[in-house]
């Protein structure tokens, strides 16, 4: 293959652009890097609404779908549709028809030319009724059984730009109950089941394409349905009616050898028939040659004036022989040599594009032919061409037989270049380059055998991601590996990562991750050698996606809330549990565990102390004894609220505590300990008078405690209690840090908190534990 000295430009090169949702994935095709995929949005994410079936039916069938046309096969002098009857095929029609309205899906089988479109044709226009969503009629000429299901989904649900993916697909079509006909289906064996098991309320009925319909596996849906060769009236009946005059003797003795031979296949008789009529087109000839000479040089002498035309026209078809039954069964070459030149032009486009048939309106640019539709139908009318999913094709057996004899003509080079222009043209819907897949797919292979490297790069960076657009993506995949085969092998190296990373995109869509890393990361490596920084980081957010997809998913919040719960309610169990446990279970304490207790609740007690003293005095007047200039007031407080004045917090403290004790929240056990002080300890000096409450004793007598506003020197036990505030786990207090912890006590009584104060409840203090 030539290769070019540099690399591929890219100068001029128009690109369709635009953004589809595949599955959970938003696309974004045709960027300067590349495509780029990323999690769809929820508010870009397409609304999915099943059509109706009232909405589907027209006239009894679909009109959604590609399909094959209504008119199958020639027609011969211009006739329509209805004016050439299925011979001979209506008991099969109606066994069809009770499968299908029983639900039971049928795959005919039999030979190419067999007249199998001819039969799904006429199943689509009586089965309008069976299925609650009609008849969708789908083409599978050159399809995967991924574009089926998508022109599935497409033909019964409102999502345009939408492709579900596998894990969508049964769920969306699992409420479409209709009769899918799809004529020359390529998908065979577990690509055929998938079809079938995605759409389980529809019964299916296909015909398989040359080369597939092996033997079905065990448990299929499908059953077979052989379709043979029509009968000998029906295919001397078909002859003359295509022939346009009733058969003469000999004809007759013709079409049935033709019939022995070819088992009756349609195909065979349409071609025998176009025969015929390329035979009385010479008797034309040879009869206006006559009138031209008997009008030049009269009429001779010995012949008979007034004779029947129509016997002279027998005996002049007479003196010319009849096609050998060789010819008859292969008459490609013979028919291909009585077309027009228009028509014989577009045979040769055809065959030079792997017998794919652009449409008409491509014909003047490519070839020059004014009158494509004609040129077709001349085709369509002696068995060369026939239509199916939107443009014609040429049928079974002719490009075989003509590809060797008709080289392709000069004007096929210009192919890829139209059609680089045409798929990026904003006039051009996507329906229309769908409709053209096939011919743009064969204009690549048509150029890449011919050695022509620019025109099959330029071709191919602009149909890939027009088709990625059609959502054809069985055609996108073929584009992109001619695309990819042909850079490679001319060494750019800069269209090869690109078209890496383009495969990488269609196989990250389809699902298909393993493969999609392969192609990323040859992408990836390829970018970072040819130092491109831009479409380097393109490929490296593909594979962030990747790895970000390929990792296990986060526990749900259902999970998590069952692992919280329980811990929540053993928590508050322990802390339940522990505000009834005696003060000697805590004997266990370490010393440094015990300080930062006591400083923890010393703290507590302060604020707690502050809140109380702020809305209750000690004489319930609910005033403070505390004047805004911080001096006495004859309670005994002084300096800052709730502190002596040395700024120890023992007064405000004992406060506390002897306000909790009036209230009946404190029981025996504080008291005996409070009581017991040393003399000493009572007696020390203290920078405010000495107070009193009243406080019951293990007797139920009210006792009198003395408190005192200072703390106990270091190294000395108090005799007040240590000041509490209530905790969820009550711990013991010591007076000061240097100070032995007291011996323990009795437990604490549970009681409601004093009325008189809005501080949180406290329990009564604890005894200190001796080290």
């Amino acid at each position: 293959m030539a290769q070019p000295s540099g690399d591929f430009s890219q100068e001029n090169l128009r690109v369709r652009a635009g953004t589809l949702v595949s599955g959970r994935h938003l696309v974004t095709v045709g960027g300067p890097d590349g495509s780029d995929v990323q999690p769809c949005p929820p508010e870009q994410r397409p609304a999915v609404q099943l059509l109706a079936g009232d909405t589907q039916r027209q006239g009894g069938r679909t009109a959604l779908g590609p399909g094959p046309s209504p008119a199958v096969g020639p027609l011969a002098l211009g006739a329509g549709p209805g004016d050439l009857p299925l011979l001979d095929r209506e008991a099969e029609v109606a066994q069809l028809l009770g499968k299908l309205a029983e639900g039971r899906s049928v795959r005919l089988v039999g030979e190419q030319g067999s007249g199998c479109s001819a039969l799904l044709s006429a199943v689509v226009e009586s089965a309008g009724d069976i299925a609650p969503h009609g008849v969708v009629q789908l083409c599978g000429h050159r399809r995967t059984a991924g574009d089926l299901l998508q022109d599935l989904f497409a033909a019964t649900h409102r999502a345009p730009g939408f492709r579900p993916d596998r894990e969508q697909l049964p769920s969306l079509l699992a409420q479409v109950g209709a009769v899918v006909v799809i004529d020359e289906v390529q998908p065979d064996g577990a690509e055929l089941e998938e079809l079938l098991a995605t759409a389980p309320e529809c019964a299916f009925l296909i015909s398989v394409a040359a080369g597939s319909g092996g033997v079905l596996p065990v448990g299929s849906r499908l059953e077979d349905h052989r379709v043979g060769g029509l009968s000998r009236t029906a295919c001397l009946a078909l002859t003359a009616r295509l022939a346009g005059r009733p058969l003469d003797d000999a004809e007759r003795a013709w079409a049935v050898d033709l019939w022995f031979e070819s088992e009756g296949l349609p195909l065979r008789f349409v071609q025998a028939a176009a025969l015929l009529r390329q035979r009385d087109i010479e008797v034309d000839a040879l009869i206006a040659a006559e009138e031209d000479q008997h009008s030049v040089f009269g009429r001779p002498e010995d012949g008979p004036a007034d004779a029947d035309p129509a016997v002279r026209e027998g005996e002049l078809r007479a003196a010319l022989p009849l096609p050998s039954l060789a010819e008859s069964a292969a008459p490609a070459s013979r028919l291909a040599e009585g077309l027009s030149e228009p028509a014989q032009a577009v045979l040769r486009l055809s065959l030079a594009l792997g017998g794919e048939s652009p449409t008409a309106p491509h014909l003047p640019a490519l070839i020059e032919v004014d009158h494509g539709e004609s040129a077709l139908r001349e085709l369509a009318d002696r068995g060369l061409a026939e239509s199916i999913g939107g443009h014609h094709r040429l049928t079974v057996g002719v490009l075989e037989a003509l590809a060797p004899q008709w080289p392709p003509l000069d004007s096929v080079h210009g192919a890829a270049r139209h059609f680089s222009w045409w798929v990026g043209h904003g006039s051009v819907t996507t329906a229309q380059i769908a409709a053209e897949a096939e011919v743009v797919v064969g204009a690549l292979e048509a150029d890449r055998a011919a050695g022509r490297t620019e025109a099959v790069l330029r071709l191919a960076r602009a149909a890939a991601p027009a088709l990625a657009l059609t959502l054809r993506w069985g055609a996108w995949r073929q584009v992109l590996e001619l695309g990819l085969a042909v850079a490679r092998q001319a060494g750019q190296r800069r269209e090869e990562a690109w078209f890496q990373h383009e495969s990488g995109v269609h196989w990250l869509c389809v699902g298909e991750p393993e493969r999609a890393q392969i192609a990323l990361q040859a992408a990836w490596a390829l970018r970072t050698e040819l130092a491109d920084v831009r479409g380097a980081a393109a490929t490296r957010r593909l594979l962030t996606l990747l790895q970000d997809e390929a990792r296990p998913p986060a526990a749900l919040e259902a999970e998590t809330q069952l692992i919280r719960r329980p811990v929540i309610r053993v928590l508050a169990q322990r802390s339940l549990r522990s505000a009834r446990v005696p003060v000697s279970a805590v004997r266990g304490w370490s010393r440094k565990s015990l300080l930062l207790a006591s400083g923890g609740l010393l703290a507590l007690g302060v604020l707690g102390t502050a809140v109380g003293l702020s809305v209750a005095g000690p004489d319930g007047s609910g005033t403070s004894g505390v004047r805004p200039n911080g001096s006495s007031d004859g309670t005994g407080l002084t300096g800052g609220a709730g502190l002596g004045g040395s700024g120890s917090p023992s007064g405000g403290l004992s406060s506390a505590t002897s306000a909790a004790t009036s209230a009946g929240a404190s029981g025996s056990a504080s008291v005996s300990a409070s009581a017991s002080a040393s003399p000493s300890a009572s007696g020390s000096t203290t920078r405010g008078p000495a107070r009193h409450t009243s406080a019951p004793s293990s007797s139920g007598a009210p006792t009198d405690v003395p408190t005192t506003d200072n703390p106990p020197a270091p190294g000395r036990t108090s005799s007040a209690p240590a000041p509490t505030h209530t905790s969820a786990t009550p711990a013991p207090t010591s007076a000061s840090p240097a100070s032995t912890p007291p011996s323990p006590s009795t437990t604490p009584p549970s009681t409601p908190p004093a009325p008189t104060t809005s501080a949180p409840s406290t329990t009564p203090p604890s005894s200190s534990v001796s080290s």
